[in-house]
């Protein structure tokens, strides 16, 4: 990890620079303003990759019922999907814009609010996880203080938390790039040291059989979806500042390296602490039972929360950033920064809810759900439409929704997507084992691998796999005959 730079790059456009606002939202990015490489972006990603919450869902992956052998190869498995993001961050350097402007072209310009919607709602989700968490954690440096924190302290907490959370995405990409490469090296020596704490105590061996196949399937659905697939949906907004001619397998290698390779061993280092830890995987508040253990110091536990918030914040920087771009792209006439306040409000109130009605856990793998269904047939099809495009679009007709945009088709919708992202969703809930009951009729698949409807989780290859096929196949004539006046707008633009 200490590879990765952290010095700001030269030459950066005064609309996206460290600590200053961007004024930037869903417009197209100039030449002259493409700054990153594809060296900057790996290294945002590392520093939001090198973090707590990755730890967490390492532990909470014991609770599932693995042996240590298990988690570990569910953990190695799962977070290859950071090929996924990859995949979905090459668009940006070709069109200069975000994701759910690119995808106006998969689903025209009125399609596309309905996936925007379920990004949006889906980035406030993860936001309102992380100040959970962060509240989590100051709720237990209370209690190691002396206090006896009680409900005004958790409302004090999350008032203040969302304050301060605010800050990193008001401000813009540039700021948010540069705080999480920062934060890499700080994690990398905490984690050094608590896995030095931890190893001691463990116990590997502890489960003898481990979990059948059934579990082993629902945890790799877990574990797809909080890594690799649980991204896709953000990548082209940090990718939007490369140029058109930055590699692309420097994109996707400098992403996996900065994702993949440090995820597998926090998430490991998480599981080890499960084995003797085990309730930091199932208890309302994850960071609690750090106060009555005896592995790792008390002095430790106190550090190790203090960073531990400081980096919650900007990691929920990049979900605030990402909702108030696609804010715009659903047709919120708001500048970006002023989409963060608004979403900084919802999240307060959710987080209010969440904070007194539910466990950490919980509520994670309920969302975690949730995001399975939509996101699965959507970066297929995102995927899919791409490569029918002949990996290219027009970016000037992505910014437009008026009648006479190339991408606006029937009525500012096309129907082939919409109709593969539906069947797409219900492909990814018949396979899905949810934590709540499921309807037989709704969950068919789920049902042949158990009576009870707690059976295998197919939902992600099936979400996948099936609305990648249904739109390939409804989609091909159409999007291809649009992919030749594409070529040849794009070569008129050239000799112009």
């Amino acid at each position: 990890m200490a590879t990765i730079a952290v010095d700001e790059p030269v030459g950066m456009p005064e609309a996206d620079q460290a600590f200053r606002i961007e004024t930037h939202g869903i417009d197209h990015i100039p030449l002259s303003e493409r700054w990153a490489t594809p060296r900057n972006v790996g290294g945002m990603w590392a520093g939001a990759s090198v973090q707590v919450e990755y730890f967490i869902y390492g532990a909470i992956l014991m609770t599932f019922g693995f042996s240590f052998a298990q988690a570990v190869s569910v953990i190695v498995i799962g977070n290859l999907s950071y090929f996924l993001l990859g995949l979905c961050s090459l668009q940006a350097k070709q069109t200069g814009t975000t994701v759910f402007a690119i995808n106006r072209a998969s689903y025209g310009p009125n399609g596309n609010r309905l996936i925007a919607f379920f990004n949006w709602l889906t980035q406030i989700g993860f936001e309102v996880e992380g100040l959970i968490l962060i509240v989590g954690a100051a709720l237990v440096l209370d209690i190691k203080a002396g206090f006896a924190p009680g409900d005004s302290a958790k409302v004090i907490f999350v008032l203040v938390a969302v304050l301060i959370q605010g800050l990193l995405p008001f401000l813009g990409h540039a700021t948010i790039v540069k705080t999480l490469r920062t934060l890499v090296i700080p994690f990398v020596v905490l984690f050094a040291v608590l896995l030095g704490f931890a190893v001691r105590h463990a116990t590997v061996h502890g489960v003898a059989h481990g979990a059948g196949w059934k579990t082993y399937f629902a945890g790799l659905a877990f574990t797809i979806a909080l890594s690799g697939l649980g991204w896709t949906e953000c990548g082209n907004d940090y990718t939007r500042y490369c140029k058109p001619d930055a590699s692309s397998r420097s994109i996707i290698g400098w992403i996996f390296l900065g994702t993949a390779v440090p995820e597998i061993l926090v998430m490991t280092l998480g599981a080890v602490v499960g084995t003797f830890l085990a309730t930091v995987g199932t208890n309302a508040n994850a960071f609690l039972p750090f106060v009555h253990q005896s592995a790792i110091p008390a002095w430790f536990v106190v550090v190790f929360l203090i960073f531990s918030i400081v980096q919650l914040f900007a990691i929920n920087s990049l979900d605030l950033y990402s909702s108030g771009v696609t804010l715009q792209a659903l047709g919120v006439p708001v500048k970006r920064y002023v989409a963060v306040v608004i979403d900084s409000l919802l999240c307060l109130g959710v987080t209010m809810v969440a904070i007194f009605n539910t466990s950490f856990s919980t509520y994670l793998k309920d969302f975690v759900d949730v995001v399975i269904v939509w996101i699965a047939p959507w970066a297929a099809i995102f995927l899919v439409d791409w490569v029918m495009r002949r990996y290219r679009y027009v970016p000037e007709e992505l910014l437009r929704t008026d009648k006479g945009s190339l991408y606006y088709r029937n009525g500012g919708v096309f129907w082939p997507a919409i109709i593969a992202q539906v069947v797409g969703m219900f492909a990814a809930i018949s396979g899905l084992s949810a934590t709540f009951h499921l309807p037989q009729w709704l969950n068919e698949v789920t049902y042949t691998t158990s009576p009870s409807g707690f059976g295998a989780d197919f939902s992600v290859f099936m979400g996948m796999g099936v609305g990648a096929l249904v739109y390939l196949v409804l989609a091909w004539k159409g999007v291809r005959t649009q992919a030749d006046e594409q070529d040849r707008r794009l070569a008129e633009a050239t000799a112009g």
